[in-house]
Formats: structure tokens, C-alpha cells, sequence
């Protein structure tokens, strides 16, 4: 098993209950100016991590580079990790469809809706998990259709050693200027890529200020227009889009983020514990991009998350 030292992140966000400091977010954060340059860095920006997600931009620029036919809510879904809406299903399975698969080609996990209104009619059906409506199989399906349109088997489309996956980290060094310092399993069964904070923010960056018309913006410009499958309805991604237009979002697990500002400022976040309730690194993304000069009033509620006690708020999450 590879390991590598635990790296030295710093503190971040604080939680402050009825004045009182409970608990400190730590992690890495890194900004770029609109040239490309790092004007913004706290923590181990140059560590390898695994962006998770966040790295859906760059394998759907690599479905393009393949040949895959994908525009629109095709293509934003594809670089999106949906919440299991009605709408998310039915575009994973457009995509198969025009791929010429059923989804019985994808090898995601089965999964149910994220919650909400989804989650609630599922349950009222008695459905059973599907591969659907597991959060990346609109990735999946994006894939599939690379494989299709490059002429590649399909049943082996995850190994790491598969020609779509093979051009996904050609891609990904291209874009991050950096090698991949490991490979890893994703939680969908895809080969995840360990890059550096740094080089994730700098592939953003290469891609926001590609020539317009280039299939680097193609990606980005799906994801701006059609937010609602990137994410979905009450999720983080979907909504600082919406109010906040020509903002790239894109969220991975274990705490990371990535935000692409229309003037080609970017952030790009990692807090060391998972932020697992999503409360931190929202605010520090946003709050890097303030830094930058990035008007960000739109979304400006966002730089802080209220802490209850007795069902009122008595404290928030805050950047430091």
C-alpha cells in the first residue's frame, strides 16, 4: 500500500457555538489570478490529493477529445454528479441510447436519489437501487459513448489500462501541467487520479480560458447553462450556478471543491476531515474567491453557516 506523510494542513473554518470556539476545519486552499498566476494559497497546495468529482470537468473533456456526440444537458451531466432526479435518469439513459447501449452496459454501483422529492418517490414506488440513478452514471454513460464513437470495447471501459481511460489521464496531466502521482478506485468504480490542489485549480483555469468554440469551453459553457444537471435541486453545485451565472462549480467527495469565475479567477478547496456535512468548504471557496476580487455579493449569504442550538441559530461556521 502506498502511503505518504500526512500533510501539514491549516486551519480554515472555525465553528463558534454562543461565542465559544467548538471545533476548527483544516485544509488546503489555493487561488488563481485571472492570468493564471497563484495569488491565494494556504496548507499543502502542491500534495498530491484526489479531487474526486472535482476531476469530472477533465474526464469529460476527454469523452470529447474521444470523439463522444455530447452538447447540452448531455454534456453537463457528464461532468455533473446529479442528485437521481427524473430528469438526471432519463438523460443518463439519452445518452446510452444514443450510444446505442441500454443501461445494462454501465458498471457504476446501483444507487438510489440523493433525498428530497426524488428520494421520497422512489420510496412510494418500492423501486429498487439502479445504476441511473447512482450520482456518476451520467460520467458512466458519458464514457460508454466515448468508447462507442472511438470504436473501444465497452465491458472493460473502467480499467485503468483501457484506451478512454489511458487518454483521461493524458488529459488530466495536460491540463494540471503535473504527472499523476497515483491511481486510485473512485467511489464509482473509475480510476481516480491523485493530483495536486494547484495543478486541480490550474487545469480549471486552462479550460475557462481556452478559446471560445474549443471543446475545453464546450465543457465549462454546458455547465453554466444547464446547472440543473450538474447537480440538482438543493444541491451546492446547482445552486451558486444559478445565482451566481457564469460560475463553475463542481464539488468531490471528501471535502474538495473547485470554482471557476467568468473572469478566469479560480479556487480550488480540500478540508482534511471530509466535510462531511458540506459546511466548510463552501465558505472557504468562496471566501478565496473574495480574495481574488471576485464579486461574489450574489452568493455572499454563502460565507457562513448558521450552528443551531434548540432549533435557533447560536453560533456559525466561518472562514478564519
Amino acid at each position: 500500500m502506498i502511503r505518504t506523510p500526512l500533510p501539514e494542513y491549516v486551519p480554515l473554518a472555525e465553528v463558534v457555538r454562543s461565542g465559544m470556539r467548538e471545533s476548527v476545519h483544516y485544509g488546503a486552499v489555493v487561488g488563481l489570478a485571472a492570468d493564471g498566476r497563484i495569488a491565494h494559497a494556504r496548507g499543502p497546495v502542491h500534495q498530491p490529493m484526489f479531487p474526486r468529482s472535482s476531476a469530472k470537468p477533465f474526464q469529460a473533456l476527454a469523452m470529447l477529445r474521444a470523439g463522444a456526440p455530447l452538447s447540452g444537458p448531455s454534456l453537463a451531466i457528464a461532468a455533473g454528479s446529479h442528485g437521481g432526479e427524473p430528469r438526471h435518469e432519463e438523460q443518463a439513459r439519452a445518452v446510452l441510447a444514443g450510444a446505442g447501449l441500454s443501461p445494462d452496459a454501465l458498471r457504476c454501483p446501483p444507487a438510489v436519489p440523493a433525498g428530497g422529492t426524488a428520494r421520497r418517490e422512489f420510496v412510494l414506488a418500492g423501486r429498487e437501487p439502479d445504476r441511473l440513478l447512482m450520482n456518476c452514471s451520467g460520467k458512466h454513460a458519458g464514457m460508454l459513448a466515448a468508447c462507442v464513437a472511438a470504436g473501444w470495447s465497452t465491458g472493460d471501459y473502467l480499467d485503468p489500462g483501457h484506451p478512454f481511460q489511458v487518454l483521461v489521464r493524458e488529459t488530466v496531466e495536460d491540463l494540471c501541467e503535473e504527472e499523476v502521482a497515483h491511481t486510485a478506485v473512485d467511489g464509482c468504480g473509475a480510476p481516480q487520479l491523485a493530483v495536486s490542489l494547484a495543478g486541480l485549480a490550474r487545469g480549471l483555469w486552462r479550460m475557462r480560458t481556452a478559446p471560445e468554440g474549443s471543446p475545453e469551453r464546450a465543457v465549462l459553457d454546458a455547465m453554466t447553462a444547464h446547472p440543473e444537471y450538474v447537480s440538482g435541486s438543493g444541491r451546492i453545485d446547482t445552486e451558486l450556478m444559478t445565482r451566481m451565472p457564469g460560475l463553475v462549480s463542481k464539488i468531490g467527495a471528501d471535502g474538495v471543491l473547485l470554482l471557476g469565475a467568468p473572469g478566469g479567477e479560480t479556487a480550488a478547496v480540500k478540508i482534511s476531515d471530509g466535510d462531511a456535512e458540506e459546511r466548510a468548504r463552501t465558505l472557504v471557496g468562496l471566501d478565496a474567491l473574495r480574495t481574488l476580487g471576485v464579486d461574489i455579493s450574489a452568493v455572499e449569504d454563502r460565507l457562513r453557516v448558521d450552528v443551531h442550538g434548540g432549533g435557533v441559530p447560536v453560533g456559525e461556521v466561518r472562514p478564519l
